[in-house]
């Protein structure tokens, strides 16, 4: 029999190698709970740089759309202007060449021709010349205005205090403020030194100027 040596304990033979490689596996963990908090933080910067970018795309496009609204909205004014320009060109144009066939029946009326069927189809020509925007001016006694006036007669009057127009030789006819032709007329202007007449035979009616 041998003999056993009281208080000792025989170990398990442990390789070397196995505690070595234990340190290094918590050390690596401890790497690993680390690295993730700065993972994390440069996923969140990679998205708010994304997220910036994608903001100012759509502020871009945001302005682009704008832009191209208003464009449109000042080509649809353009086109309905002209539209509507070249409309009254084309009326005023037409109305025009109508212009010596009302003369014609302005005259008839003044000297009572206009009966029977051609009084009735003047009256129509007239209602659809009215209709379509023109309008006849030009009256006895108002001022002489040289943008709708054109005078064709020349006098002096001593009961007028301005030039004024007191014969209507032709009506004059616009389109709205379009004038198409203006009002031949007969013109009156105040006789030479009425005005002085006048201021003296004020002066003498009132015992002459003021002395001082």
């Amino acid at each position: 029999m041998s003999e056993e040596t009281p208080g000792f304990e025989e170990k398990p033979d442990v390789p070397s190698g196995a505690q070595e490689d234990a340190e290094p596996k918590a050390a690596d963990s401890s790497k690993e709970g680390k690295a993730a908090p700065a993972g994390d933080a440069a996923k969140e910067i990679a998205l708010q740089a994304q997220l910036d970018q994608a903001q100012t795309a759509l502020t871009e496009r945001t302005t682009d759309l704008q832009r191209l609204q208003a464009e449109y909205q000042n080509y649809r004014r353009r086109v309905e202007r002209d539209r509507v320009t070249v409309k009254e060109i084309a009326v005023a144009g037409l109305l025009t060449e109508l212009l010596p066939v009302l003369d014609d029946i302005g005259r008839a009326r003044e000297h009572g021709e206009l009966q029977g069927g051609f009084k009735s189809v003047a009256e129509s020509l007239e209602t659809v010349a009215a209709k379509m925007g023109l309008q006849q001016f030009g009256k006895e006694g108002e001022p002489f205005d040289p943008t709708v006036h054109e005078a064709l007669m020349h006098s002096y009057a001593p009961d007028v205090t301005e030039t004024t127009c007191v014969a209507i030789l032709q009506p004059g006819y616009r389109i709205g403020e379009r004038t198409i032709r203006p009002a031949r007329v007969a013109v009156a202007e105040p006789q030479p030194g009425a005005a002085a007449k006048e201021e003296k035979s004020s002066d003498e009616e009132s015992g002459g100027p003021d002395k001082g």
